[in-house]
């Protein structure tokens, strides 16, 4: 095993070697990897998506690279020696042809697991500029991507090392795989750390930018180098970079967004204070377990009110550290249970609500933390139970709000992702549950002393009347937390 055997050599093992090209490539490709794992988790998904989307995008991606460039290289050369188009090692891939490679997978995979393509898209192609920025220095490594023949003064102002590698062909080049490296991060960071920050960008919005971006840029690089794949007496690069303008440009008008309207979201309700009135039969219940095991006196108001959206296990845990929870919650249900028929009512505009959306089409609903037995008991003698196309409480899933499993569960029982969900509820947890599951959030202030706890979780909308839910669904938005 040998380190550095050659300038273009990371590592030979015996007749084996691997390329600093390759390396390079890796690299960028990782570290850009790092910023979409990021933005996938606010999304809602699992890191396994990331990891899936990545090596999916990355395979494709250079398989895609190398046929563009053998395709537009010396086409008849790798048809008359095909085995040459896998000879990566000698160089030779084509940014566009990767990013069409990577998009091919990302539309095969976004419509298997049904994930909107241009919401994840969003995540991941600003962040390719970082890893082509990066994986410009492998054409440095191997001589690629230069222009024009300059003098050696052209160099004053770089490190010798560069400048030796620069000498190309018997002259000194122009590094323009330097213009490009240089305009592509500083293209990542304007786009990922200002554009998003302060233009409050819609869906599609962070690829546009891209193709707008890094199309002027090649463009302009392209038309200064002395190596460009050709296509006639065209410039492969320039003519796609012409195409990606032109998109770019009509997407950033909203173009396609008036020619394609965002679907029908599904909507998602919490149950307690949000479609039942139930917060008499629960502080009634819990009173009862207070007289029992401490005293009514002890059932303040700001205990009633925390009361009100976290699950009995937490509750109890913390207000009866010393009894069996699951007793208690054995004796709550009893209490709870008695108390439905005669208190547990439908919210003001609840029924009208449901109706009015189940006649418009629209998937409804619920996600609860209490157990599906409780929450159909409260749905039945309201006669609200048939409203639903999903119920899931408490015992549907391993981990209750403000974990993001019981949205994604529903989610998956209708057959639909979680691109396209509104979640509305009372409580801030409601809110957390929304925010972690990357869902459009709806916070219903039924009780005006939780109104500060409520803003304080920043849901996209409050609203102090259900039936304003029906006007919310009417407006042309992306049904996500970041409105993205």
């Amino acid at each position: 095993m040998q380190f550095f055997p050659d300038p273009q050599t990371f590592i030979a093992i015996g007749s084996l070697s691997i390329k600093w090209y390759a390396v390079i490539i890796l690299c960028g490709a990782i570290l850009a990897y790092s910023f979409c794992v990021k933005e996938i988790k606010k999304m809602g998904y699992k890191a396994e998506t990331a990891e899936d989307l990545f090596l999916g995008c990355l395979i494709c991606g250079l398989i895609g690279a190398r046929l563009w460039y053998c395709a537009f290289y010396n086409l008849e050369y790798y048809l008359a020696n095909p085995i040459h188009i896998l000879y990566t090692f000698e160089g030779g891939l084509a940014i566009q042809g990767g990013l069409f490679g990577g998009v091919l997978f990302g539309l095969w995979y976004a419509r298997k697991h049904k994930i909107n393509f241009m919401r994840m898209a969003d995540a991941i192609v600003p962040n390719v500029l970082l890893a082509q920025g990066i994986g410009r220095w492998g054409n440095f490594i191997n001589q690629e991507a230069f222009g024009r023949t300059v003098s050696e003064s052209f160099y004053r102002f770089f490190p010798e090392w560069f400048k030796n590698q620069m000498f190309i062909q018997g002259a000194y080049r122009e590094p323009t795989f330097f213009y490009e490296s240089v305009g592509d991060i500083l293209g990542f960071i304007l786009i990922v750390f200002v554009y998003k920050k302060y233009s409050k960008p819609k869906r599609g919005d962070m690829v546009y930018a891209y193709l707008l971006w890094y199309g002027a840029v090649r463009i302009v690089v392209e038309g200064l180098r002395s190596d460009s794949l050709m296509f006639g007496r065209l410039r492969m690069a320039q003519v796609i970079s012409v195409v990606f303008i032109v998109v770019g440009l009509l997407g950033m008008l909203g173009v396609f967004r008036k020619v394609m309207k965002n679907p029908k979201p599904v909507i998602l309700f919490d149950l307690d204070g949000t479609l039942l009135n139930t917060e008499p039969a629960i502080l009634k219940s819990y009173r009862e377990l207070f007289k029992k095991y401490r005293t009514e006196e002890e059932f303040t108001r700001d205990k009633q009110l925390a009361v009100l959206g976290p699950s009995l296990q937490t509750m109890f845990a913390q207000y009866f550290p010393e009894q069996d929870v699951d007793q208690l919650v054995k004796e709550y249900r009893e209490h709870n249970r008695a108390a439905h028929a005669d208190l547990v009512k439908p919210m003001d505009g609840a029924v009208e609500l449901l109706e009015s959306l189940k006649a418009q089409g629209y998937k409804l609903g619920i996600v609860s933390t209490k157990v599906k037995e409780m929450v159909l008991l409260g749905l039945t003698l309201n006669h609200m139970d048939h409203y639903f196309d999903v119920i899931v409480g408490q015992d549907d899933v391993k981990n209750g709000k403000p974990d993001p499993e019981g949205i994604l569960t529903a989610c998956r029982l209708v057959n639909e992702g979680h691109d396209s969900v509104i979640y509305v509820g009372d409580s801030p947890m409601d809110i957390q549950a929304a925010r972690n599951a990357g869902v459009f959030s709806v916070g219903y202030l039924f009780n005006l002393e939780r109104r500060e706890q409520l803003e304080k979780e920043k849901p996209n909308r409050i609203i102090d009347d259900l039936r304003q839910v029906e006007a919310l669904v009417k407006e042309d938005l992306a049904w996500t937390y970041n409105m993205m």
